[in-house]
């Protein structure tokens, strides 16, 4: 499986990024990769391996770069429950500093990026996201209608919030099929509704689904929120919502 540590050029400087694509010497569909908050790092440079074996390019790029290369803060290789709120509170001002205006700068670049590479295809792409990285695909996706026909998001953050720009209000700019994978208190069922009443009226694909017995963080096999049998179903999800939107990229 090939992988690539890569600099991409964005409007703030340079984002690094891994990739990971099939060795078939061909062209693959794209698939933007949003990390959770947690950041690149071994477990998501694994799912995009693994994801790449089913036939795409799939980019995860640092969105912390702007504070230096991932990891941006040391990380244990398992974060555990009883470190989890010490870790969380040192990137809580680089969360915040990913302001909804970065986070467009950036997609664009990322897009930009995939568009340009020898061994993506032609075509739409996918953009996905775990935890904050939800809210991420699917501000990309609103942003680029005709570039993004897919967004999958799993336990995820903020997709639906009390702001003007929270990424539910923008959902009638969407042309993509949607897949979210909540974990059981993710999201309130009033916050679940209104999301769902978005995405009847944009007239899109889409399921949103609480996956049985989960917490946050499920599909993460480094961290304690760890569920086998959801991170199962993620895929069970996911690769069929790729297959259907990308395959004739």
């Amino acid at each position: 499986m090939p992988t690539k540590t890569l600099l991409i050029p964005t409007a703030d400087g340079q984002a690094d990024a891994f990739a990971a694509f099939p060795d078939h010497g061909e062209r693959h569909p794209g698939v933007l990769l949003y990390t959770d908050a947690f950041g690149l790092r071994p477990e998501l440079a694994q799912r995009a391996r693994e994801l790449a074996q089913h036939g795409y390019y799939v980019l995860v790029p640092n969105l912390y770069y702007r504070h230096g290369p991932a990891p941006v803060i040391e990380l244990p290789e398992h974060i555990g429950e009883e470190i989890r709120p010490a870790i969380i509170a040192q990137l809580m001002p680089l969360i915040e500093a990913h302001t909804t205006e970065r986070v467009l700068r950036d997609a664009e670049a990322y897009l930009g990026f995939l568009a340009t590479q020898p061994e993506v295809s032609a075509g739409p792409v996918a953009a996905i996201g775990y935890c904050m990285g939800a809210a991420l695909a699917m501000r990309t996706a609103t942003a680029h209608p005709d570039q993004v026909a897919a967004v999958a998001g799993f336990h995820p953050g903020f997709l639906v919030t009390g702001a003007p720009d929270s990424p539910h209000r923008l959902i009638p700019k969407l042309t993509a099929e949607v897949h979210v994978g909540l974990a059981e208190g993710d999201m309130s069922p009033k916050a679940i509704s209104e999301l769902n009443q978005a995405l009847d009226a944009a007239g899109v694909g889409y399921t949103t689904e609480i996956y049985p017995g989960t917490i946050h963080g499920f599909t993460m096999s480094d961290t304690d929120a760890f569920n086998p049998s959801a991170l199962q179903r993620h895929w069970e999800r996911l690769l069929p919502l790729l297959d259907r939107t990308l395959a004739g990229s």
